[in-house]
C-alpha cells in the first residue's frame, strides 16, 4: 500500500463543513497531480461523505469508476435529521452513493438502512464486514501492573472501550451499575476512550455516588487496551446505534466474554447464548441481568469465549475480507469496460491485469 500525503492549506476554516471542503481540495489537488505525473489507477474507493467531493471530482476528471464505502449515516447517528448541518451531510452522503458504481457497507443492518434512507437499488449495495487480526489484541504475558493501575486485585472488571458519545449507550451502564453492585459489590467499571459525553458521564457517576466504582481512563494505547482486555471479566457494548460493532469483535479476539445491545451490526455478530449475550437496547435492567450472568458463571462465560474466538478466526479474518473486496473491484471493472464511459485501451489493459490476479 502506497500512501500519499496532502499539504494542508493552513487556512482557519469558518466552520466544520469549510474544514472538510479544504481537506477535499487538498486531496483533489494531490490526486490530479499524480495522474499528471504519469501514475494511473484502475478505480477510486472513497470512505464516507468526508471525501465525497474529491472522489467525485477525480471520477469525472479522469473517467474512472467510483466505489464508496458507507460506514454509518448521519440520519442513523442522530436518529433523524434535526439541524441544517445534519441535513447537508445527509445530502452529501446520498450524492456519494449516487455517484458510486457500487456501495459497500459493513452489515445487513446498514444494507437496509441505505436502502431505506437513500432508496438505493439492491444490486448496487454489497455487504462486506470489517475484519480483525486476533493476535493484535492478545498479550503473550499477563501484565499485572496495568490491572493494578485501574482496579484492586479482588475487583471484577467490566470493561468498555470506544468513543464516548451518546449513541454508545455508556449512560445505560451507569444506570445498570446499582443492580450489578447489589449482587457483585466488587464490580469495577473501566471506561476507556474520549469524546463529548465524557464530562457528562463523570457527573452522572458523581451524582449516583459511583465515582469510586467507575474509572474513566481517557485515551489509552493499544498495549494498555490489550492488558485491560486480559484482566476484564466482561466487555460491554450497550450501543443505541451501531452500524457494525468492531469493538465487540476485538473483545472476542482478546478472549473476553461480551454483552452487547441487540441492535445494528452488533446483533449480527453476537448470537445470544452461543458466542456472547445480548440485552434489550436502551434497557439498563436487561443490561445488568446479562452482565451478572457472566460474572457469576465463569464456566459458561468461557464456553462463550471459545465459540466467539472460533467465529472471529473463521468469518472475520482480513484475508477473507480482502478477497471479498477484490471481487467487488473485479466486478466493477468488468462492467466498466463494457460501458460507453470507459476510455477504450488503457482501462481494458488494467482490467485484464487485475482479472489475471484472480486466484485459481
Amino acid at each position: 500500500v502506497r500512501v500519499w500525503r496532502t499539504r494542508p492549506y493552513h487556512l482557519t476554516p469558518r466552520d466544520f463543513i469549510s474544514g472538510i471542503l479544504q481537506m477535499n481540495l487538498a486531496m483533489l489537488e494531490k490526486a490530479l497531480s499524480l495522474f499528471l505525473q504519469g501514475y494511473d489507477y484502475d478505480l477510486i474507493h472513497a470512505h464516507d461523505w468526508l471525501v465525497a467531493y474529491a472522489a467525485r471530482a477525480v471520477k469525472h476528471a479522469v473517467k474512472r469508476p467510483l466505489v464508496a464505502t458507507i460506514h454509518a449515516t448521519e440520519y442513523g447517528r442522530n436518529r433523524g435529521l434535526h439541524t441544517d448541518e445534519q441535513r447537508y451531510i445527509s445530502d452529501v452522503e446520498w450524492w456519494l452513493t449516487y455517484e458510486a458504481w457500487k456501495v459497500i457497507c459493513c452489515s445487513k443492518y446498514m444494507f437496509h438502512e441505505l436502502k431505506s434512507i437513500f432508496q438505493l437499488p439492491t444490486d448496487k449495495i454489497a455487504v462486506i464486514p470489517n475484519g480483525v487480526e486476533p493476535e493484535q489484541f492478545r498479550l503473550k504475558k499477563y501484565d499485572a501492573r496495568i490491572r493494578d493501575r485501574y482496579a484492586a486485585p479482588e475487583d471484577k472488571i467490566i470493561f468498555f472501550v470506544g468513543r464516548l458519545v451518546q449513541e454508545k449507550g455508556i449512560h445505560l451502564l451507569l444506570e445498570a451499575a446499582p443492580q450489578i453492585l447489589a449482587v457483585e459489590p466488587k464490580a469495577k467499571f473501566i471506561i476507556a476512550g474520549k469524546g463529548p459525553a465524557l464530562e457528562g458521564l463523570r457527573q452522572q457517576a458523581r451524582t449516583m455516588g459511583l465515582e469510586n466504582r467507575f474509572y474513566f481512563t481517557g485515551y489509552i494505547d493499544d498495549y494498555t487496551r490489550n492488558a485491560l482486555y486480559q484482566a476484564a471479566a466482561v466487555a460491554v457494548f450497550p450501543s443505541l446505534y451501531e452500524p457494525f460493532g468492531i469493538v465487540a469483535l476485538e473483545a472476542m479476539a482478546a478472549n473476553v466474554p461480551v454483552v452487547v445491545s441487540d441492535t445494528g451490526g452488533l446483533a449480527e455478530i453476537v448470537a445470544h447464548g452461543v458466542n456472547g449475550l445480548k440485552c434489550y437496547p436502551g434497557n439498563a435492567a436487561s443490561l445488568a441481568e446479562q452482565i451478572i450472568k457472566l460474572l457469576q458463571d465463569r464456566v459458561y462465560a468461557q464456553q462463550l469465549v471459545r465459540r466467539a474466538r472460533q467465529m472471529v478466526e473463521k468469518e472475520y479474518a482480513w484475508q477473507e475480507i480482502a478477497r471479498q473486496t477484490r471481487n467487488i473491484y473485479q466486478e466493477v471493472l468488468a462492467e466498466f469496460t463494457q460501458s460507453a464511459w470507459a476510455p477504450p485501451m488503457a482501462v481494458e489493459t488494467d482490467v485484464t491485469k487485475l482479472l489475471q490476479a484472480r486466484p485459481h
